[in-house]
C-alpha cells in the first residue's frame, strides 16, 4: 500500500506522457485522474493506520549511495507529519486533475499537462516521505524542475518563458544554500538519514563548522543553510520574485503549486527538522524575524494589485510568512495546522480565480470585470467562502490556525515574537481589505468589462462545479473538527514526528492571554474588510482621486512596484552581474587571455612555424642523417657536462647510435 502511494502518480504519468496519442485524450485523463484518486484513498488508509492508529511504517528498498561513510539508502518514513501532508497533496492534486479536464478540454497537449501534474505530485511524495536528506533533495529538485514545466506549458508565450526561468533560477539560489546545508550535515553528523541526525543533535550543539573562513556554531549555521532553501521555495522576503509570476502558467497549475506543493515544501522542510532547529538558537530567531516581515510585505503588496491571480498569489507569500514565523518560534504543530488548512482554502480561491476568468474570455485585470455575482452566482458563493476562510473569519477553517499562530507570536516574551506579533496583525488587516476588494471589484461594482464578453459569461460545467463545491465544504469544517486532534492540549498525535524543547512551548501561554490581545487580529481584519467594503462599493471615485495625489501615488506606485525589489535586483544587481560577465569573463578572459594563448595565439605561431619548416625537408636521405647525427651528438653533449652522472650512459647511447649508422 504504502509503496502504491508514491508510486501510483508515476505511472500515470509516464502512461500519459509516452502513450497518450495512443490512448487519446480521454484516456489520458481517466489514467491519471485513477492514479491520482487512488493515491488519496490509500492516503486516507496511511492516515488511519499512522496518525490514528500510531503504528508508524518504515521500509527500506536497497542501498543507493555507499562509498566508505557515505552511505544513503532509498527509503520511505510514514509518520504522522508524512501522513499529513500524504492527505493535503493528494487531495489537492486529485481535485486539480479533474478541474484541469475541463478548464483545459480544448487544449491539444491536455495529455502532456496531465502527465506534469502526475509527475508534480510523484516528486512531492517523494519529498514528504523522504528518510533522509538525499532523497528529500531529489524531491526538492523534481518539484522544481515541474514547476518549469508547468509554468511554461505554453511555450510559445514570452512572458511564460520568463516567468518560468525567473522561477528555476531564484529557486537554484535557495537549492544551492540547502545542498550546502547537508554537505554541512555529513561532515558533523558522519550521516545523512534523519533518525542518526536527529538523535545526535543534543551532542552537537557546542561543535563549531568553519564556513568561508569564519567560525560559527555547527548548528545554527545548519539551520541557517536549511532555511535558505525554506527562503527559495516557500518565497520568503528576498528570493519571493518568482512566486507572482508563475501565474503566467495556467490556473490549474497555480492552485497545484500554491496551495498544496512546491511552496509548503519549505515549511515541510522546517517541520521535519524540528528536532535540528531546537538546539539552533539563532537560526530560530532569524527565521521568526524573516516570517513575520514576509508577511506584512506581501499582504501591503496585495493591497494595489489589478490580476487577480496575482492578488491570490501575493495573499499565498503572506501566509507562508505566518507558517515560517510559526515555525521561528518553535510551534512546528500550529504552523503544519495552518499549512494544512491554508491548502483547502487557498485552492478554492485559486479554482474560482480561473472559473471567473474562464468565464470572462481570459482576461484576468479585475478592474475590467464586475458585476458577475448575478452571472456566476456559484462561483460567487464559492469565492466568499475561500475569502473569509482566508481573513480568519470566526467558525470557518482560516480562524482556527491563523489567530493561534497570532496569539503564540505574543505569549512569547521576546522581541522577535512580538515583532512578529504586530506584522503578522498588520497584515491581517491587508488580508481583509484585499479579500473584499477583490470580491467587490470582480462581483460587487458595476460592469467594467466588454459588454459581449460579460453577456457570454456563464458558469463552468461539472467538473468544475464537483471541485469547487468539494473544496468549499473543508474550507469550511477542517479546522473547526481537526484543531484538537492536531494543536490541542495533551494531544499525542504528533508523536516524535515534530519535537519540540520545554523551554519552547509557549501553546499553554497563549491560553491565558488577555481578551484583547486574543481578538485584536480579528477586529482589525473586520475593520479591514469593512473598510475595503465601503470605499470599492460606495467610494471609487474619492479612491482614484486620493491616488491620482501627490502622496497618493507615491503610495501607490511602491506597493504596485512591490516595494521595487524586482528595480532593485534588475537595475543593480542583476545588470552588474551581466556587465561584470561581459567586460571581465567574456571579454576579458574569454575573447582576450584564452584566445591570445589559443586559437588566434600560440597556435597560429606554432601553424606558420610549421609552414616555415616545409623548406627544411628537401628528399633526399643523407641530408635527413647528417641533421639526425649532429642533433643527437648535441644533445649528448648537452646531457653530458649538465649531468656528470650520466655520463656512461649517454657515451653508451651515442656509441650504439653510431655503430647504427
Amino acid at each position: 500500500m504504502y509503496l502504491n502511494i508514491v508510486f501510483l502518480p508515476l505511472l500515470g504519468s509516464i502512461i500519459a506522457g509516452f502513450f497518450g496519442r495512443f490512448v487519446g485524450v480521454y484516456g489520458s485523463c481517466f489514467i491519471t485522474v485513477f492514479c491520482v484518486g487512488l493515491t488519496f484513498c490509500l492516503s486516507c488508509l496511511s492516515f488511519y493506520e499512522v496518525g490514528l492508529a500510531g503504528s508508524g511504517t518504515y521500509l527500506s528498498l536497497m542501498t543507493w549511495l555507499e562509498s566508505d561513510s557515505f552511505y544513503v539508502e532509498w527509503a520511505f518514513c510514514f509518520d504522522s507529519l508524512t501522513v499529513v501532508m500524504l492527505i493535503v497533496v493528494t487531495f489537492i492534486s486529485t481535485l486539480v486533475h479533474i478541474y484541469s479536464t475541463e478548464y483545459m478540454g480544448g487544449d491539444p497537449h491536455l495529455p502532456r499537462f496531465v502527465s506534469y501534474l502526475s509527475l508534480f505530485t510523484f516528486f512531492m511524495l517523494i519529498l514528504v516521505t523522504a528518510d533522509n536528506f538525499v532523497q528529500m533533495f531529489v524531491g526538492w529538485e523534481g518539484v522544481g524542475l515541474c514547476s518549469y514545466l508547468l509554468i511554461n506549458f505554453w511555450f510559445t508565450r514570452i512572458q511564460a518563458n520568463k516567468a518560468a526561468i525567473k522561477a528555476m533560477i531564484v529557486n537554484r539560489i535557495g537549492d544551492f544554500g540547502l545542498a550546502l546545508g547537508i554537505f554541512a550535515i555529513f561532515i558533523c553528523f558522519g550521516a545523512l538519514d534523519y533518525a542518526t541526525v536527529f538523535a545526535f543533535s543534543p551532542q552537537l550543539t557546542s561543535c563549531t563548522l568553519s564556513f568561508l573562513n569564519i567560525k560559527f556554531k555547527a548548528l545554527d549555521l545548519i539551520g541557517v543553510l536549511l532555511f535558505i532553501g525554506a527562503v527559495g521555495k516557500s518565497a520568503q522576503l528576498g528570493l519571493h520574485t518568482w512566486l507572482p509570476d508563475a501565474m503566467e502558467g495556467p490556473t490549474p497549475v497555480s492552485a497545484l503549486i500554491h496551495a498544496a506543493t512546491m511552496v509548503t515544501a519549505g515549511v515541510f522542510l522546517l517541520a521535519r527538522c524540528s528536532p535540528l532547529l531546537e538546539y539552533c538558537s539563532g537560526a530560530l530567531l532569524l527565521i521568526s524575524v524573516v516570517g513575520g516581515m514576509t508577511a506584512f510585505f506581501a499582504a501591503t503588496t496585495a493591497l494595489v494589485q489589478n490580476d487577480l491571480k496575482r492578488v491570490i498569489a501575493y495573499s499565498t507569500c503572506s501566509q507562508l510568512g505566518y507558517m515560517v514565523f510559526a515555525c521561528g518560534l518553535s510551534n512546528y504543530s500550529v504552523a503544519v495546522f495552518h499549512l494544512a488548512n491554508h491548502a483547502f482554502f487557498k485552492a478554492l480561491l485559486f479554482l474560482s480565480a480561473g472559473s471567473v476568468i474562464h468565464a470572462v474570455g481570459d482576461e484576468q485585470d479585475m478592474r475590467k470585470m464586475g458585476g458577475l455575482r448575478r452571472l456566476l452566482p456559484f462561483t460567487y458563493a464559492m469565492m466568499v467562502i475561500g475569502s473569509l476562510a482566508l481573513m480568519g473569519m470566526p467558525f470557518l477553517t482560516g480562524f482556527y490556525s491563523k489567530d493561534v499562530i497570532l496569539e503564540i507570536a505574543y505569549a512569547t516574551y521576546s522581541i522577535p515574537a512580538h515583532f512578529s506579533y504586530w506584522l503578522g496583525s498588520l497584515a491581517a488587516f491587508c488580508t481583509a481589505f484585499y479579500s473584499i476588494r477583490l470580491i467587490a471589484l470582480c462581483f460587487l461594482v458595476e460592469p467594467n468589462g466588454s459588454r459581449k464578453l460579460l453577456l457570454s459569461a456563464s458558469e463552468g460545467g461539472k467538473a468544475i462545479g464537483f471541485v469547487l463545491g468539494l473544496l468549499a465544504i473543508p474550507s469550511i469544517f477542517v479546522g473547526y473538527f481537526s484543531r484538537d486532534l492536531f494543536i490541542g492540549l495533551g494531544t499525542h498525535f504528533w508523536g516524535s514526528s515534530l519535537f519540540c524543547l520545554p523551554s519552547n512551548l509557549s501553546l499553554i501561554d497563549a491560553e491565558f492571554m488577555s481578551t484583547f490581545s486574543k481578538m485584536l487580529p480579528l477586529c482589525l481584519s473586520i475593520v479591514g474588510g469593512a473598510l475595503s467594503f465601503t470605499l470599492y462599493r460606495y467610494y471609487n471615485y474619492n479612491m482614484y482621486f486620493w491616488k491620482t495625489s501627490l502622496v497618493g501615488r507615491k503610495f501607490y506606485t511602491f506597493l504596485s512596484r512591490k516595494w521595487f525589489f524586482d528595480k532593485i535586483y534588475n537595475g543593480f544587481i542583476s545588470q552588474n552581474i551581466l556587465d561584470f560577465g561581459y567586460h571581465f569573463t567574456y571579454k576579458s578572459i574569454d575573447r582576450g587571455l584564452i584566445e591570445s594563448l589559443g586559437p588566434f595565439g600560440l597556435s597560429n605561431v606554432l601553424t606558420s612555424q610549421v609552414q616555415q619548416a616545409r623548406v627544411w625537408h628537401s628528399g633526399y636521405l643523407y641530408h635527413y642523417l647528417v641533421i639526425f647525427v649532429w642533433g643527437n651528438l648535441l644533445f649528448g653533449l648537452w646531457f653530458l657536462f649538465g649531468f656528470p652522472s650520466l655520463r656512461i650512459g649517454v657515451l653508451l647511447l651515442f656509441s650504439i647510435l653510431w655503430l647504427t649508422l
